[in-house]
Parts: C-alpha cells; sequence; structure tokens
C-alpha cells in the first residue's frame, strides 16, 4: 500500500505542476506587471517548473501551427507519460479560455517611425487604433499575436486604443510601462521626465522596474515621473488639455520652469539649458506654438526674472536676473 500511495502522490504532484505552468502561460499573457514578472521568475527558478512550462510552451507552439490550416486533430504530446495527460488537459482548458483570440489570427506588424524636429504625423495601426506622433519622436511598432507594443526611445505620442481585451497595448519607454485595452492616451518622454496623460478610459503606468504596482489614470488625470528625483506627481487637467500640441498650441498654467523647458524642448534642434539654482521651479503660464518655440523663449523676460543668452552653438541658456 505504501508503494502505490507514493505513486499516487507522485502523480497528484505533477498534476498540480501542470495546471500551475498553465495558469502562468495565461497570467504571462495578460499580466506584464514588474510583481507578475518577479512572481514568475521565483515560481520557474525550481527545475520541474520549469520543464513543465517549456513543455507547455512546446505544445501550445504546436497548436497555434495547426489552427491556421484548420485542422481539427488531438493536441500533441512530445513526451508521452500516464501522468503526463495533466499536461494536455491543462493546455485544453487554456484553448477553450482563448479560443477567441485563436479562431482569428492578427496581422504581425513593425515599424520605425522618426519624425522631423517640426509637425506632427498620423498614422491608422492595422488593429484600428490611431497614433499621433508629435515632433522629434522616436518610436518602434511591433504587434504580433500574443501583444501589442510601442517603444518610445523619445518624444511624444497620443493613441486612440481600438480595444482587444486579449492583446492589451503596452507603451514601454525605458523600465517604463503604460498598460491599456481600449483608450486614448499621450505619453511624453524627455530628458528630464516622463509624462503620461489620459483623454479617457483607463490606463496602468509603472514608472520604472522598481515599482512592485502600477499608478492606475483615469480621464483627465496626469502622471509625471521625475527620473533624476525618482519622483511621481498626479494631478488633474481640464477638458481638452490631454494631447493639445496636436492643434498646433498648448496651453499652461502654473507650469514649472524645468517641466516646460523639458516639453519645449521637443520641438528645439538644439536644446534650451536651465542654470543651477530655484529657477528651476518659478511657475510660467501662458500658450506655447510648437511651430515657434522660440517665441516662448524670447518672452520669458517679461513673465518670470530670468534672462536668455544664446550660444553660438545654437543652445539657449535661461539664468536668473
Amino acid at each position: 500500500m505504501t508503494g502505490l500511495s507514493g505513486i499516487d502522490n507522485d502523480i497528484d504532484r505533477h498534476n498540480s505542476i501542470d495546471a500551475q505552468a498553465a495558469d502562468w502561460f495565461t497570467r504571462n499573457r495578460n499580466d506584464h506587471s514588474h510583481a507578475t514578472r518577479k512572481a514568475f521568475s521565483l515560481w520557474m527558478a525550481e527545475p520541474a517548473h520549469a520543464l513543465a512550462y517549456h513543455e507547455f510552451e512546446q505544445l501550445w507552439a504546436d497548436l497555434v501551427q495547426l489552427q491556421p490550416l484548420n485542422i481539427s486533430l488531438p493536441l500533441p504530446v512530445r513526451k508521452p507519460a500516464a501522468w503526463r495527460a495533466s499536461l494536455a488537459i491543462a493546455a485544453a482548458l487554456v484553448c477553450a479560455l482563448l479560443a477567441f483570440n485563436l479562431g482569428a489570427p492578427h496581422e504581425v506588424f513593425e515599424r520605425q517611425i522618426a519624425a522631423h524636429v517640426k509637425g506632427s504625423r498620423t498614422f491608422n495601426l492595422p488593429d484600428g487604433s490611431t497614433l499621433h506622433v508629435n515632433a522629434n519622436t522616436r518610436l518602434r511598432i511591433d504587434f504580433n499575436n500574443q501583444q501589442r507594443n510601442l517603444y518610445l526611445d523619445q518624444g511624444q505620442l497620443y493613441l486612440e486604443v481600438a480595444p482587444d481585451k486579449e492583446r492589451p497595448l503596452w507603451v514601454h519607454s525605458g523600465e517604463a510601462t503604460v498598460r491599456v485595452v481600449g483608450t486614448g492616451f499621450d505619453v511624453r518622454r524627455g530628458h528630464q521626465q516622463m509624462v503620461v496623460s489620459v483623454a479617457h478610459g483607463q490606463v496602468a503606468f509603472a514608472p520604472d522596474s522598481t515599482t512592485t504596482t502600477s499608478t492606475l489614470l483615469g480621464a483627465r488625470q496626469q502622471a509625471t515621473w521625475d527620473f533624476t528625483k525618482g519622483t511621481l506627481q498626479q494631478q488633474t487637467l481640464s477638458d481638452g488639455e490631454v494631447a493639445d500640441w496636436r492643434s498646433g498650441h498648448l496651453s499652461f498654467r502654473n507650469r514649472e520652469l524645468a517641466s516646460l523647458v523639458d516639453e519645449l524642448n521637443l520641438y528645439r534642434a538644439k536644446p534650451v539649458l536651465l542654470a543651477d539654482g530655484p529657477l528651476s521651479r518659478f511657475k510660467v503660464s501662458g500658450t506655447l506654438d510648437v511651430d515657434d518655440p522660440d517665441a516662448l523663449i524670447k518672452a520669458l523676460p517679461a513673465l518670470i526674472p530670468v534672462k536668455t543668452v544664446a550660444l553660438a552653438d545654437g543652445r539657449v541658456r535661461i539664468e536668473a536676473r
């Protein structure tokens, strides 16, 4: 009896691992948070777990190869064994959960975008989303059957995202991530700050890889991550303030000078520099013509106690007056 009991326990243990592998496979398709990635790494540290997960991935790959051919065949098992039947059962359950996604394969789409210093551009993406790209912006688009990814190196974009619960859309910018399903939102990555603003819907914003929980932002909410300080600030915006750069003019009120300069530099070939000291916290209100950013630079001494110094290489330095 002891021997039979040991065999039963071994079967139960492998069944449990296979079920866990299936659960992790499903979670990894829908949840890319830092906390989930960390927990998955810990689970995969066990060799038996890693083996079960890789076998499950192979089963899934075999199924995906059969699906475009519309072939109805039993799910293949590469290493058949009596106790491994649980792996096929777990895969079948996941197939049922993801049947809608398998039923309509998505188009693979890749594109590099590098915008000029002046002017914005609009792109209609194959998933039905609309992408607006601001001046001096570099990004890469990578859509596949499992995920929709945008990689923002610098600049600013606004997205009207087509809903797809099976394929959430992710914006990656350095270590920061923004996750959405269907919404309209704006992301700006400058030299000092990353700013996420939501027009409608909801996004989850994780500013760096050390963040264990994402910040949820709803309509008219904005989060600003300061790279140098490691701080996150939130505020509420007025109607029409999100991505107003698309109109050619953007308005600002009680804006810290450092933040304004970080956005202003998006529209200049040569950057504006801020002298050290408290002037970075000076508050400014006004408007910016995205086609003539130097007009605002010239107006700054009339708005706040600063002076501007034109440098020989085309840069401008703002100093306290």
